[in-house]
C-alpha cells in the first residue's frame, strides 16, 4: 500500500473511533468507487432520496447512479417556480435519505459547514431520517477554527467561482468575510453529535474530493 494511503486509512480508523462517541456511524473506502457502492447499500427499494449541492457526490458517480435509478427522488434543481421551490423542499425533509458532503471534518468528529441558504444543514440537523456525508480525506482538519478557516478559503472561493457568484472571494481567491447578496457563506454549523444515535453516516473516501 502506498504511504499516503496507509496514512489515510490510519487517520480514518482514529476519526470513525471519535464519530462513535458522538453518535455518528463512520465508514472508510479506499477510493470513489468503494465509496458509491457502500453508499448504494444502505438505499431500500422505493426509498425516498434528496441531497444538498456538492462537488464530491457529482465525482463519485452518485448523482448519475440516482438519476438512473427507480428510487423517489427530490430534486430541487428541477423546481421553476417559487412554488415548486417550496414544495420540494417540503418534500425533501420527509426524505429516507439525504446525501451531501461536509465542508471540514475535525480529528475529534465534529463536522463544519457553511451554507448559503441553509438547506443542506437544515437537513443535516433534523428531518430526513438518514443522512449519509461523504467526504474526502482532503476535507479532514485539526480543530473548528482550521475547519471555519478551510471552510472560508478553500471551499467558498471555488464554489463561487463554480456558481457564478459575483463575490470578493471568487474574484481573489481568499475570503474577505463579506455581506454581498451572492454571498454562500451565511449559515455556519457545527456538529457535536448526532442526537438520533446513526442517524448521521459518515463515509471517508481516500482520495481528494470536492472542495
Amino acid at each position: 500500500m502506498l504511504p499516503k494511503k496507509q496514512y489515510y486509512e490510519n487517520l480514518a480508523d482514529g476519526l470513525i473511533e471519535k464519530f462513535n462517541l458522538r453518535g455518528i456511524e463512520g465508514y472508510y473506502c479506499d477510493n470513489r468507487e468503494e465509496a458509491l457502492a457502500t453508499a448504494k447499500r444502505f438505499l431500500t427499494p422505493g426509498c425516498s432520496i434528496s441531497w444538498g449541492g456538492s462537488m464530491t457526490l457529482s465525482e463519485i458517480g452518485l448523482m448519475d447512479a440516482l438519476k438512473n435509478s427507480d428510487y423517489i427522488l427530490y430534486d430541487r434543481t428541477a423546481a421553476v417556480t417559487p412554488e415548486e421551490k417550496s414544495e420540494l423542499y417540503a418534500k425533501t425533509v420527509t426524505a429516507d435519505y439525504y446525501f451531501m458532503s461536509s465542508n471540514a471534518i475535525t480529528l475529534d468528529g465534529q463536522l463544519i459547514n457553511m451554507d448559503g441558504f441553509g438547506n443542506r444543514v437544515a437537513c443535516l440537523i433534523t428531518g430526513p431520517k438518514n443522512v449519509i456525508i461523504i467526504a474526502g480525506m482532503n476535507k479532514i482538519v485539526s480543530d473548528v477554527p482550521t475547519g471555519m478557516e478551510r471552510v472560508r478559503n478553500m471551499a467558498a472561493p471555488p464554489n463561487c467561482v463554480r456558481l457564478n457568484k459575483d463575490t470578493p472571494c471568487a474574484h481573489l481567491g481568499r475570503c474577505t468575510n463579506c455581506l454581498t447578496n451572492d454571498c454562500i457563506c451565511s449559515n455556519l454549523v457545527i456538529t457535536r453529535r448526532s442526537s438520533i444515535p446513526g442517524r448521521i453516516k459518515v463515509i471517508l473516501v481516500g482520495e481528494e474530493l470536492g472542495y
